[in-house]
């Protein structure tokens, strides 16, 4: 089971719940480094995202199948909310979601598959890790300075923190972008990431013209990406240009494509 993805999404939530009360009423509105989301935006999603799972909606096939634009769409239906109803629904829902993926640690449907629109295939027990990424991600990356706007600090990430979030990113690299990622790969690369949540892993190719790229433990290659795990969350998401927290040894055409094409959501 996936027990430290809970402790992760836990750890992080009880951190945005300490910036929260820091933050005044022209500091919401300001942009954050989540392309044309507001910081009270951010909280806008991730409050979405919690009343999605403790109360899901019917399926509605006219929402978008691309999760990025699903995930604006459920920010601009917030748009018109207040500050405090947007917060509101985010104390609401969070503990409930939270005490969801925790019964979801449980032998008895723990490994069952759960599709996540937009997003591919999961053990039921990993969605835990999704929510750690998630708060995570956002809290450090657009929130917070120095990439964010606010001026807040918090205590350094740990290992138990970063290491469910990446591993999330990598159960969920081979089917993100299907084959537009798995046609970048043609031998396998390494990547080596350090520092806190660090791991090190070899991306495969594809078997056959139908398959998916395969994440495995372990360095099988000779062609190696080199990053710290915190800069791999934010130049994996797109944040950050790869090039600049990156180090490549090996044959660099190996990993360029796939670099370039990366875009975990």
């Amino acid at each position: 089971m996936t027990r430290a993805g809970i402790a992760a999404a836990r750890s992080s939530t009880a951190q945005l719940a300490e910036i929260i009360p820091q933050v005044d009423d022209e500091q919401w509105e300001l942009p954050s480094a989540c392309g044309g989301w507001r910081v009270i935006d951010v909280v806008a999603h991730l409050a979405a995202l919690a009343s999605e799972a403790v109360d899901p909606p019917p399926p509605d096939p006219s929402l978008p199948k691309n999760r990025e634009r699903y995930h604006d769409l459920r920010v601009d239906e917030r748009r018109g909310w207040s500050h405090a109803e947007v917060l509101d629904e985010w104390r609401r829902s969070t503990p409930r979601q939270l005490d969801l993926l925790e019964a979801a640690q449980e032998p008895h449907g723990a490994d069952e598959a759960v599709e996540v629109a937009g997003l591919g295939t999961y053990p039921r027990h990993l969605l835990a890790n999704t929510m750690a990424f998630n708060v995570f991600c956002h809290l450090r990356n657009d929130m917070l300075a120095p990439d964010g706007p606010l001026p807040f600090t918090l205590p350094e990430p740990t290992d138990s923190q970063v290491a469910p979030a990446v591993d999330f990113m990598l159960a969920g690299l081979p089917q993100m972008q299907g084959p537009e990622l798995t046609a970048t790969v043609d031998r396998p690369l390494v990547l080596d990431l350090t520092g806190p949540g660090a791991t090190t892993v070899t991306v495969f190719p594809a078997s056959g013209p139908d398959g998916e790229l395969t994440v495995a433990p372990g360095a099988d290659a000779g062609t190696r990406v080199h990053s710290t795990a915190l800069d791999f969350i934010a130049w994996a998401t797109t944040r950050k240009p790869w090039r600049d927290h990156c180090c490549i040894t090996g044959d660099a055409s190996a990993a360029t494509p796939f670099l370039d094409c990366l875009n975990i959501i």
